[in-house]
């Protein structure tokens, strides 16, 4: 990396512009990012950071820019997306960010430092900033990995000064005037440039260096006051109106100023090096030298101050007819022109929300006054979405309430403003005709946050009563909406029923992301009924949709995999499962929705169990509670739940009963669908129990709440819930040396289980299971299906290897983390193949290093080899 720091107008982008001109290439190519305050939006920031990487590597970055629709705020795993791609550059590439001082979002400095700590070795990084980033610079420092220019040497020497002021402007000062003037400016580019310009044509050069003094804001603003004393009154007008945009073009000066030429002004001033910077090599866009810039506003509002807003109402109608909808807006609101930024925002609203853009439409809506909400019932509605989607239900009703007075009001509505603040103003007639549905489809939601599941149903029935025939996506939101809450209450065929519904409104509104997270929520009712086949046929259905969007990468697709990968882990293809998730992982965090990250982890997690390593599947489940989002749907299988079920199958009885205890669950509770798994772990618990000096309480708690569980499912039509069950009923008869009762327990629930392929339900519970298979495999209607898990069990003790040497030996987790150190994996490859996060891999990492007395990889490999790991 290379950091160019300096103050202002120490000539950073013009040194770099230069070198990057004049140096010889050496087969390298150059990206270049120029910044504003307006890419403080992640999505936006990245956007054109990949753009800018494509016009020198044309092709990098795809796989990270497709990521960007899909999140507000761009993950570590999209930095590891974009590092992938960067790895895979042939060539060398010189990445410029000028001005990154400007950016101060703390989700771009984060994923920034990230990416600088990860860069592969093709990739030089140039960053030109006001004052150092936000940035790891010591360790760089300490790798020797950072080249640094700063002012000190920036400055202009004394020599250097007679050189620009003599040669360059052609001022013939004397030695005196150079030395007084260099000395008075300190060697401070912009301010010798810009007495420079002041000094041309003057007859009493002396007298103004002898004049010439005061801080460094005094100076420009008394230096452009000469500039712009001594410009024709046409160019001052231009410089002038103009300082209002952060890029100017041609055309876009043009409707701005009112007249033409604005292209030839523009070359005319790069010509006359009045602090103009190129911003493309067509010189097509330029911006203003920041200091030139500032100054100019300044003087605009002093001596034109109510023409600025005009300026900028010029500016957001440039950029509405050319269809920058963002800078429209921007311009809007810097003009103070609130009722146009409301219009522009209102027409904007729809496709920000299909393109997943909420914090960028959000912070648009928090910027208007609050009074346009109240005569505005569209954007108002926007507002709604936005904090529903949030899960945030504070103001909603209130706004819900006043989007009904409008809609009684006898007023007129009007396309435009400019009429009473009492009129109702509608921008989006297409959005306007929809309110009432969406109006009940919000009340639903709301309903459904605070968990009000009858609200839900009658807000959804509402909504569908009001939803026009021709309006898929209001139908579809209510009947998804209809599915949620029957799910919530146990009712299943009735949630599925409404699931089918919502799929098909949804796919035929063309919302077909939604159409696949309305798959993933049915595909989880229909495991739950023990339809294990219909699940697959589900999953496989929504990776036809994917298919049909080619080559775009559904957002949804990765869903998918993970949830085949499941069900092939249950039914004992756990290479194929594992291969399921791996290529979940490679489609990148785009193609997921926002349960995916916690559910590919519990997947894999399931699978580590399986495979006899229930010490990786508990760090994987830590991970998966870490990163949990539920989207709106019930938690019927809580991450914690199934840690401790995994601690349970480590003997970690009393964690398992520490997090029942911390539920508060009983074994007298009373019985609920979305509590059933958290009730049936609880009865693992009690059953594992050790029950010295209590008699056989625990046991028989454990007993009757099964009981009443299985009755409670069985009613529910819970096939899976009930097979589950069953198998826990079968070992707690065995535990009484009830042989018998275990036997005929084990023979119903291995015949609800062969239609659907179930085998991990069973081979999970360890050998204490295997003892009744074989005894079911000699007679009995289930003979034949108790074979087939039995040859289906591949289950072996877990592996491990003596470790001689070591007061505390490598866990099976650790020693896989060595050998992938042995690899030429990098540190984020390494986390990805593990499927967890980079903090997770480093936390192994340094427990190997500090089992193996070592503090890097190469000696912890050594070391392991010496060890014979």
């Amino acid at each position: 990396m290379t950091l160019v720091s300096a103050p202002a107008g120490f000539g950073k982008t013009t040194l770099l512009t230069d070198w990057l001109t004049t140096a010889p290439t050496n087969g390298h190519a150059t990206a270049w990012l120029s910044l504003d305050r307006s890419d403080n939006d992640p999505a936006l920031f990245w956007a054109y950071f990949i753009a800018a990487l494509k016009a020198a590597a044309p092709g990098v970055g795809n796989g990270a820019l497709a990521l960007l629709p899909s999140t507000q705020s761009p993950t570590e795993a999209f930095v590891v997306t974009l590092l992938n791609d960067l790895a895979a550059v042939s060539i060398h590439v010189v990445v410029v960010l000028d001005d990154y001082h400007v950016i101060e979002d703390p989700d771009i400095r984060d994923a920034m430092a990230y990416l600088v700590e990860h860069l592969p070795p093709q990739i030089r990084l140039v960053i030109a900033s006001r004052a150092d980033p936000a940035l790891p610079l010591a360790r760089l420092r300490a790798r020797g990995e950072l080249v640094e220019i700063r002012a000190a040497d920036l400055r202009f020497t004394l020599d250097e000064t007679a050189a620009y002021l003599n040669d360059v402007m052609a001022l013939e000062l004397t030695s005196g005037d150079v030395a007084a003037l260099e000395g008075r400016t300190e060697g401070w580019i912009a301010a010798i440039q810009l007495a420079a310009l002041s000094m041309q044509g003057r007859d009493d050069v002396a007298g103004f260096i002898a004049g010439f003094a005061g801080d460094d804001r005094y100076i420009v603003d008394y230096l452009v006051g000469e500039v712009l004393q001594r410009q024709p009154e046409q160019v001052r007008s231009f410089l002038l109106r103009t300082s209002i945009l952060s890029r100017l073009n041609g055309s876009l000066c043009d409707a701005v100023t009112g007249q033409d030429g604005g292209q030839a002004m523009l070359e005319a001033l790069d010509r006359g090096n009045l602090f103009l910077v190129p911003l493309d090599d067509r010189r097509l866009w330029y911006r203003y030298h920041h200091l030139f810039a500032d100054v100019l506003r300044a003087r605009l509002l002093d001596e034109q101050h109510g023409r600025v807003h005009e300026l900028h109402r010029r500016a957001s109608d440039w950029y509405a007819r050319n269809g920058d909808q963002s800078a429209a807006i921007g311009h809007a609101f810097d003009g103070e022109d609130f009722e146009r930024g409301a219009d522009l925002v209102e027409l904007a609203a729809p496709a920000m929300r299909q393109t997943r853009q909420e914090a960028t439409l959000r912070r648009w809506l928090e910027a208007l006054p609050e009074e346009l909400f109240r005569v505005r019932p569209v954007l108002a509605m926007a507002l709604v979405g936005e904090h529903i989607v949030r899960g945030e239900i504070e103001g909603v009703e209130a706004l819900l309430k006043g989007i009904e007075l409008l809609l009684e009001a006898p007023a007129t509505a009007t396309e435009r403003p400019g009429v009473p603040s009492t009129a109702m103003v509608v921008i989006d007639h297409e959005e306007f005709r929809r309110l009432p549905n969406q109006i009940a489809v919000h009340r639903a939601g709301q309903a459904l946050l605070l968990g009000d599941v009858a609200g839900t149903m009658t807000h959804a029935r509402r909504a569908l009563e009001l939803a026009a025939e021709d309006n898929h996506l209001g139908h579809g939101a209510a009947a998804g909406l209809l599915a949620l809450a029957h799910w919530n209450q146990g009712d299943l065929d009735a949630a599925h029923g409404w699931y089918t519904n919502a799929i098909a409104s949804l796919e035929h509104a063309g919302h077909l992301s939604d159409v696949l997270g309305l798959a993933l929520a049915d595909a989880d009712v229909l495991i739950t009924q023990g339809r294990l086949g219909d699940a697959m046929s589900t999953y496989r259905r929504g990776l036809k949709v994917a298919a049909g969007q080619a080559p775009l990468v559904l957002r949804g697709t990765a869903d998918m995999h993970v949830g085949i990968g499941e069900l092939l882990r249950e039914r004992n293809d756990l290479d194929a499962a594992l291969q399921h998730l791996v290529t979940s992982t490679d489609l990148g965090e785009h193609a997921g929705l926002p349960q995916n990250a916690y559910r590919s982890l519990v997947a894999l997690a399931r699978i580590r169990q399986a495979q006899g390593d229930p010490a990786s599947a508990e760090d994987l489940l830590d991970e998966a509670e870490r990163v949990y989002t539920g989207d709106f749907s019930p938690d019927v299988r809580p991450v914690a739940a199934l840690r401790a079920r995994v601690q349970l199958a480590q003997g970690k009885v009393g964690d398992a009963l520490a997090w029942a205890n911390q539920r508060q669950l009983s074994a007298t509770d009373r019985l609920s669908y979305v509590h059933e798994f958290e009730h049936i772990i609880l009865a693992r618990a009690l059953l594992a129990q050790n029950t010295t000096g209590r008699a056989d309480g625990p046991r028989q708690e454990a007993t009757q709440l099964l009981d009443r569980l299985l009755a409670a499912a069985k009613q529910g039509q819970r096939t899976g819930s009930v097979i589950d069950i069953m198998v826990l009923q079968a070992l707690a008869y065995q535990a009484r040396a009830d042989v018998a009762a275990a036997l005929a327990r084990l023979e119903q629930a291995l015949t609800l289980a062969e239609p659907e392929g179930y085998v991990r339900v069973f081979l999970d519970e360890g050998p204490a299971i295997t003892t009744l298979l074989r005894a079911a495999a000699q007679q009995g209607p289930a003979r034949d299906y108790a074979r087939h898990l039995l040859a289906s069990d591949r289950s072996t003790a877990p592996r491990t290897p003596v470790q001689r040497g070591l007061v505390d030996p490598l866990s099976e987790r650790e020693l896989h983390v060595l050998r992938l150190l042995r690899s030429d994996l990098s540190g984020p490859d390494i986390a990805r193949e593990l499927m967890v996060s980079l903090n997770t891999m480093r936390t192994h990492t340094k427990n190997i290093y500090a089992k193996l007395g070592v503090n890097n990889r190469r000696a912890a490999v050594s070391r392991a080899e010496e060890l014979k790991l």
